[in-house]
């Protein structure tokens, strides 16, 4: 798979870094740094400079750079103290026609707020590992000529390669290219370190680092299931609360994202448990767990794109209620249910739970998606399709 070299956001943000700065957010290692070279090669004189090596710190903080520089990229400036205020200063006083990415893998929107002194002058992206979609070379279009309110219409491709690479070495460039469960090892194993020992200390005022390191060496086995803070709070001997506030710093680094129960106008539902998924599905053991854990990333990066690409009002939910009843994911568009999906191993999986819910919240389009590569076909009785993951994640991004 070593053909794969263009990014899905490439042309969103060669697009976008013409009227503003680009904030691009993402995980560690999920290729940020070479996205924006990708972008920064289509210009004259390109400068690249990373807050993590020294002797660009000082050319970032006294602004050490050619006049004739017109693309320049700013890697990790997020762990200055005073980046917000520095790099608003470096933007209002640029030479005319300089274009600026901001790249982090700590998340550079946690900043965004109504008093945020650099509002109005930024886009806002989100990089995600390689996706199905991504792989077989499907790529977003910047063009979206629906009416406002429509929700996009599902378009299946012909997949060109399986997913089998995918779900075993997951979506991350390096262990992904390489294809090898050697190299995702030791890969893991640093990434891992360099999230913990470095990210987390050097943007954190953590105390008790051993106990987080801890809490992300547990999350990969409670994939899949609402996460429960007390049972959480007691493995690791944490309060609850302080057991939420790790797992919202996890999410904040991209070790995990959440996805929340669906409430709105469901009776009997639950509204205190989250899911939480790990950005790397590979580390998670059992098989339909980190199936279901890959369908999540799809799904969110398809959400991702569509909030911060296209302004949509686009979320991800799963949903269950107090006779447990439940469905992996719900998409909802301008806060409607819009599509239902269930992860499954095979085909001969339920389907009453989805039919439930279908009918429950109104909603046409609800997909059994199967790791089994076989057939595709709607079932009569419940008018559910059974699809193929490889055949669904095409319509994504």
């Amino acid at each position: 798979m070593s053909t794969v070299k263009e990014r899905y956001l490439a042309n969103i943000v060669t697009e976008d870094v013409q009227e503003k700065m680009i904030f691009m957010g993402g995980p560690r290692q999920v290729g940020k740094t070479t996205l924006a070279w990708m972008v920064a090669n289509k210009f004259t004189c390109p400068v690249y400079l990373n807050w993590d090596a020294r002797q660009h710190r000082t050319r970032i903080l006294e602004e050490q750079w050619s006049p004739d520089t017109d693309f320049l990229v700013l890697d990790e400036v997020h762990k200055y103290r005073h980046w917000k205020s520095h790099v608003k200063g470096i933007w209002d006083t640029r030479e005319e026609g300089l274009k600026l990415i901001v790249t982090g893998s700590s998340k550079l929107n946690m900043y965004r707020r109504s008093s945020d002194s650099l509002m109005g002058r930024y886009y806002y992206v989100r990089l995600h590992p390689f996706s199905m979609a991504e792989i077989n070379g499907y790529f977003p279009d910047t063009e979206d000529n629906r009416a406002e309110e429509e929700p996009l219409q599902l378009v299946f491709r012909s997949p060109l390669h399986n997913m089998e690479s995918l779900l075993t070495f997951g979506g991350f460039p390096e262990p992904f290219l390489k294809g090898s469960k050697r190299t995702l090892k030791r890969w893991q194993n640093q990434r891992f370190e360099r999230i913990f020992r470095e990210d987390i200390r050097d943007t954190e005022n953590i105390r008790f680092l051993s106990q987080v390191e801890l809490l992300g060496q547990l999350l990969p086995e409670r994939v899949a299931s609402p996460i429960s803070i007390k049972s959480l709070s007691e493995d690791i001997e944490a309060g609850p609360k302080t057991v939420k506030n790790w797992l919202d710093l996890l999410e904040r680094n991209y070790f995990i994202f959440r996805v929340p129960p669906y409430h709105k106008r469901l009776e009997r539902a639950l509204k205190k448990e989250s899911k939480y998924y790990l950005w790397d599905w590979s580390e998670v053991g059992k098989e339909n767990a980190r199936f279901e854990n890959l369908l999540a990333g799809h799904l969110l990066k398809y959400c991702h794109l569509r909030q911060d690409a296209f302004g949509d009002d686009i979320g991800l939910h799963y949903v269950r209620d107090k006779s447990k009843r439940e469905v992996d994911f719900l998409i909802t568009w301008n806060s409607e249910p819009w599509l239902l999906a269930e992860a499954a191993t095979n085909q001969r999986h339920s389907l009453t739970n989805l039919s439930y819910f279908a009918r429950k919240l109104n909603v046409s389009q609800a997909y059994l998606v199967t790791l089994e590569d076989r057939r595709d076909y709607i079932d009569k009785r419940t008018g559910i399709r059974v699809i193929p993951a490889n055949t669904f994640l095409t319509a994504f991004v």
